[in-house]
């Protein structure tokens, strides 16, 4: 990791999760045919929850304020929260709403104010062997999709799946730090990071595969984005995942050295930098893997064509 962004929050008009999140939407909606009024849900999926600077709000709901901001006024909305995963657990909603046909539409999008635990972690660390020692990878950002139904395979979403694997829940908590009660982040990354919670991803995705007659050599996918804990993590992943599911891997995305881990944003930030950089041709196929305490792992595969930025 070269560089991070992090958010101002000490001047008069702040930035924070919401006022970041809002942005993004605006600038999705910019990019998009749709107008706040004609969009059926908004879901906001971010793990920080502060306005005000740093003060954290669970009540109302982010994305109720989110969706009066833009103007969204007969949106559904509702929040969600699944650690890193967020934001793919909130487009796998939205795209099972979609099918069945209970929404035409949906903005999903996240603002990340997380570097106060990397702070904490600077403020109170002694060495690297302490659990806080990942906090201080994070960085600060801002996303947000629109997702509707497809009109041909052009632009279209593949497969979403998710699994949790509770046993290891206790091996990544955010929590007020034990020492001054500051935002903090526990992790154990030497448990977290063994080959067997790595195979967890490879060994679910070629399994749910399997089940419909499918391998992931027959899928054709152009590029990987798997979550931006850092650039080791990322190299371990796609190893892990060549020798289960017996297949090269296509070519890896990744933004972790410009913009650190930004927690339930990284995939999506990854797509929109490749994006703007020209990198992902027309009709490319791509797939997203989620990693996330819980533990959450899964994959999202898409073929983008007209995806704009």
């Amino acid at each position: 990791m070269a560089e991070r962004r992090v958010a101002d929050d000490t001047t008069g008009t702040p930035e924070d999760c919401l006022t970041m999140a809002v942005a993004a939407a605006r600038d999705c909606l910019g990019h998009s045919r749709y107008t706040a009024d004609e969009i059926d849900i908004v879901i906001s999926c971010s793990i920080s929850r502060t306005t005000d600077g740093r003060r954290h709000q669970f009540e109302p709901s982010f994305a109720h304020r989110i969706a009066g901001e833009l103007g969204a006024g007969g949106a559904v909305r509702f929040d969600v929260s699944n650690a890193c995963a967020g934001m793919m657990t909130g487009v796998y909603l939205l795209d099972r709403m979609i099918r069945s046909g209970e929404v035409r539409n949906g903005l999903v999008l996240s603002g990340e104010h997380i570097t106060p635990i990397a702070f904490t972690a600077a403020r109170e660390m002694r060495d690297s062997r302490e659990p806080q020692f990942a906090s201080l990878s994070v960085g600060d950002s801002a996303v947000a999709v629109i997702v509707d139904r497809a009109a041909d395979e052009a632009d279209v979403i593949h497969d979403i799946e998710l699994m949790t694997c509770a046993e290891y829940a206790h091996l990544c908590l955010g929590m007020p730090s034990d020492d001054t009660g500051d935002l903090a982040m526990y992790t154990n990354n030497k448990e977290m990071h063994a080959k067997d919670r790595l195979s967890l991803w490879p060994a679910f995705q070629r399994d749910r595969l399997a089940d419909d007659g499918r391998r992931f050599s027959d899928e054709g996918y152009d590029f990987v984005v798997q979550h931006q804990v850092g650039s080791r993590f990322i190299d371990f992943m796609n190893d892990v995942g060549e020798s289960i599911l017996e297949a090269p891997m296509p070519q890896s995305l990744s933004v972790v050295r410009e913009f650190a881990n930004t927690a339930t944003t990284s995939h999506y930030l990854v797509l929109h930098q490749a994006l703007a950089e020209r990198r992902i041709p027309e009709g490319s196929k791509i797939l997203l893997v989620p990693a996330a305490s819980g533990v959450v792992t899964g994959f999202l595969s898409a073929t983008v064509s007209s995806l704009k930025v």
